[in-house]
């Protein structure tokens, strides 16, 4: 049995559905709106830079990214279907949204409990000086 290979894809449309099911389908969905296909549907629209992987027409990986390509990108959302985990495909997507931002850009995210171990992996630094303001209701 042949295993299709991974397509990567940049800015490839899709849709608010593809999302959300690929994010039920990976652990980000615990932490992301999925029952807001509103929500979501501002995600997909506003991100500047999506790097999609792709198992024929299934959806199983997405970078969504939001930059100026020059000086930083926040990578908001790295997920991969729980099937295809430990493939290198977050790895790969990483290394796509790299390729598409010049050579001084650093990538800032925040990363899951989880997944800290595994950024370190890749690289990437702790910075204890990251701060979250929650929408807690404008007054």
């Amino acid at each position: 049995m042949t295993i299709a290979a991974i397509e990567y894809r940049d800015n490839e449309p899709i849709s608010v559905d593809q999302a959300i099911d690929l994010y039920r389908r990976s652990t980000l969905g615990e932490r992301r709106p999925v029952d807001r296909p509103d929500i979501f549907e501002g995600m997909l629209k506003n991100a500047n830079l999506t790097v999609t992987a792709w198992k024929g027409s299934r959806l199983v990986g997405i970078a969504r990214t939001l930059t100026d390509f020059s000086y930083v990108a926040y990578l908001a959302d790295l997920a991969v279907d729980l099937e295809f985990q430990k493939q290198g495909i977050g790895r790969r997507l990483i290394e796509e949204t790299r390729r598409r931002l010049q050579p001084e850009c650093m990538i800032v995210l925040l990363a899951a409990p989880k997944a800290n171990e595994y950024y370190a992996r890749l690289g990437f630094e702790p910075n204890p000086r990251g701060w979250v303001l929650r929408n807690a209701g404008l007054s």
